[in-house]
This record gives C-alpha cells, structure tokens and sequence, in this order.
C-alpha cells in the first residue's frame, strides 16, 4: 500500500473534522478567489475605459507633458496627417491597430452672452468618427456600453458642455439641476466688438456660446457655438472646463490661417499586451522616417495615473484578505494535524517499531497535510466559479472613478489560469506549512514513549 492510499485512509477515520479542515480551506479559497476575479474586473473595466478616451498610446511632442498644457501651439505636432498615415501604413503596427485619430487641446474662456456669465475652460478638438471608434473597444468583453459622441453627427460649429461649465454660464442644460436659474432671453445681436471676432452672423437657433482663444501669433480669436448638450465627465475638475468641438475648429481658433497642428495623436491596438511591441516600432519610426521633429510615445497608464494607483489599491486588499485568510487556513489544518498526531501517538510507536523511518513518518503526515489542501482547493475552485456564475448573471452595476457610464460588477475566475493556479499553489503551500510541525513532532516521537500511551 503506498502512502498516498494510507494518507487517505487516515483521512477517512474521522470523517468529520476532516470535511470541517476541508470546508474550512475551501471557503477561504472561494473567498480569494471571487475577491480575486473581482479585482480583475475592476482593472479590467478601468483599462477599458481608459483606452476608450486615451487610445493605448499617444504619440505628442517629446516636451508637451512637460509645459505643453500651457503653450499647445509651440509644442504641436505639424504635418500630422502625413505621420497619421505612415504609422497606419507601417507594416508592423499595421496588424496592431484598431483606430488612430488626432486631437488637438486648447485653453480659452467661454462666455455666455444671455447672461452675462464666463469662465476659463480647457476645449478638445476632435474627429468624432475616430472617437466612436475608440469608444467601441471591448477586447476583454466586459458588455460594456458606451454612447457614440455627441459631436457625431452636427453641424462643424457644433460644441458639447461639461455640466459644470453649463452650469457656471446658466445654460440650464442638466436635467434636474436646482441650482441653475433660467437665462435670460438671449438678444439677437452681439456686441460690434464682439460680432467682428466672431465673423457673419449664425442663423441657427438654439443657445449659443462665445469662446475666446489666442492664436499662436497672440492674436484674440473668438467663435460663436451652437450648444449641443451637456456631456458629463468622469472628474469634477475636467467636467467644470470640459468643452468638446470639432478638431478644425480647435484649429481656426487655435493656429487662425496658419498650419493646422494638434497636440496628440491616439493610438488604440487589438489588445494591451501590445503596447511595448507598439512603443518600440514606434520608437524606430521616430528616428527614422518622423525624426524632422521631437516626438514621444506615452500609454495611457502614463497619461492617467489614477488607473495604476487605483489597481495597486486593489492590489495591496488583495494581499491583505489573502495573507488573513492563510493565516486562518494555517492554524485550523495545523490543529487537525495535531489532533490527528495525539489520537495515533501508539500507531506511530508501532510503525516506528517495525522499521518505518522518521521520514517516513513525517511524509505520511505531509501527505495528508497535502490531500487535505488539494481537496479544500479544488473545492474552493468550483465554489467560487459556481458564486461568479450566479454573480455575473445578477445584473448588478457599479460606478468606477474616473468613469461616467455604469459598469457590470462581474467575477473574472474562469479563463483567469494564472490566477487560479497561484491560489492552488498558495493554498497548497499554506497545507504542507501547517503540516510540517506536526509531522516533525511525529517523527520525533521516542519508540517506547509512543508504545506506552494508552
């Protein structure tokens, strides 16, 4: 009989406090486990919420992370177009992209004439076809919706608020906002200084907003836009500057009739794994053929530090609960194997008797210590798939930071093989650890002292 089968077999003498070790084991797997998966999700969800505005990478100026938020027309990117093309082009990021569109950011003040009201705003220029692009990136397939862009769609003098600058310039566009008092009738003219700026007179209706920028030559520039909506904002601070228009427009505001640049282009690929293949090409590319000027490549987890803090969080919980849970593994399987030493102290004299060795001993011990963490494991396994079944299919929803559409809370364990099989070996090696004491004690169990127990 080899020591697998008697290691079994002891098991089974006392049936109950096994399953109870058993039962114990496995629960605190499950729990690792659905913490796990939920964690997953979690970094799952804000990755693809990130790549869906940011792109997985972006290919600025070397120098605008630095001081091009103040000053976007010196740190642009010219010739954009053709460097959109050649990397759309390139026969190695070719096979990787999914979309790759420019954006160009701006600072300005827009005013709401009606009302008298203005505030200092940071405006996005954007393609809204490459956006919705962007939008619809799903590679971990977490069903997430997300709506096409305002802007899809309207007219190029066309801008979308966010609600804090609606607010602010009493647009009363947010439904429900008790704080916003209607506005004034608009008049239909404009001041004559400001109607010079803004060139012939708009026809649409609707509400209409000024916004005042410097073009690169220093010169005042001012649009007139149709207001289209409110479109809120994952932070507070970008929703109360945040104003969405067409990329050329930005750019009349911006560069006047000179040379259109933009301060990004967004680069999204079929997956993350990716983007250090992505970085490296591109790299090449940089000084090669688009070395006429200093350009860098940044991911998203550069451009938006909260995703990074927010998965070392999670991260660091997760240690936490499962350093807890072993914790409560490793006192409960050692006292069953301490038990399971007492009540056979005589077996032990009599194995040792007839020629067992004390490692033979302590492997018989070891080995139930490990039968013992390899049921309650796998146990723990199909408990926590079965609750991220039940879970997953709940139709329960969460509102992630930095994310305005609603989340699917779900469970990620299965297909996650890396994960399952580092709390398997974990909850393994928690086993054989509780195990170790009480199989050394039994092994060093004097013959004649262990055959006198009664």
């Amino acid at each position: 009989m080899n020591v697998l089968q008697l290691a079994w077999r002891n098991l089974l003498r006392n049936r109950r406090r096994t399953w109870a070790s058993v039962l114990t084991m496995a629960v605190g797997m499950a729990g690792v486990l659905l913490f796990g998966g939920y964690q997953r999700a979690v970094q799952y969800g804000l990755e693809t919420a990130f790549v869906r505005e940011l792109g997985h990478l972006q290919v600025q100026h070397s120098d605008y992370l630095q001081y091009g938020s103040g000053n976007p027309a010196a740190y642009g990117i010219r010739d954009y177009r053709r460097i959109q093309r050649m990397i759309e082009s390139d026969s190695v990021l070719a096979g990787m992209l999914v979309t790759v569109t420019p954006t160009l950011t701006l600072g300005g003040i827009a005013g709401y004439y009606a009302t008298g009201a203005s505030r200092t705003v940071l405006a996005q220029g954007s393609e809204p076809a490459g956006q919705d692009r962007l939008r619809r990136w799903d590679a971990h397939g977490l069903r997430q919706v997300s709506k096409p862009m305002a802007l899809t769609g309207s007219s190029p003098n066309a801008v979308v608020l966010g609600s804090g600058v609606a607010r602010t310039l009493g647009l009363c566009l947010s439904d429900g906002d008790r704080s916003c008092t209607a506005a004034v009738v608009e008049s239909e003219r404009l001041p004559p200084d400001l109607a010079a700026l803004t060139g012939p007179a708009q026809t649409e209706d609707g509400k209409r907003i000024e916004l005042l920028t410097a073009t690169a030559a220093g010169a005042p520039n001012v649009a007139r836009l149709q207001v289209l909506g409110v479109e809120r904002q994952g932070a507070r601070e970008w929703d109360d500057v945040y104003v969405g228009l067409h990329l050329a427009q930005a750019q009349r505001l911006l560069y006047g009739e000179g040379e259109p640049m933009v301060t990004a282009i967004l680069l999204q690929l079929k997956n993350s794994g990716q983007i250090g293949a992505a970085r490296q090409r591109l790299q090449q590319l940089f000084q090669s053929g688009l070395s006429a000027q200093p350009l860098a490549a940044h991911d998203f987890a550069a451009l938006q530090p909260l995703y990074q803090r927010i998965v070392d969080m999670f991260g660091a919980i997760f240690g936490f609960m499962a350093t807890l849970i072993a914790s409560v593994t490793l006192f409960t399987t050692g006292n069953t194997m301490n038990m399971a030493v007492v009540e056979r102290t005589r077996e032990i004299g009599s194995l040792r008797s007839i020629g067992v060795r004390r490692s033979g001993i302590q492997w018989l011990f070891l080995c139930e210590g490990a039968l013992l963490g390899a049921i309650g494991g796998l146990g723990g396994v199909l408990l926590s798939l079965g609750l991220a079944w039940l879970i997953n299919r709940a139709g329960l929803s969460w509102l992630p930071p930095g994310v305005v559409e609603p989340s699917p809370i779900l469970i990620r364990i299965w297909g996650e093989t890396r994960m399952v099989a580092a709390c398997m070996g974990g909850g393994m090696a928690v086993a054989l650890l509780s195990s170790w004491w009480p199989s050394r004690r039994a092994g060093r169990w004097n013959i004649v002292d262990a055959l006198r127990q009664a």
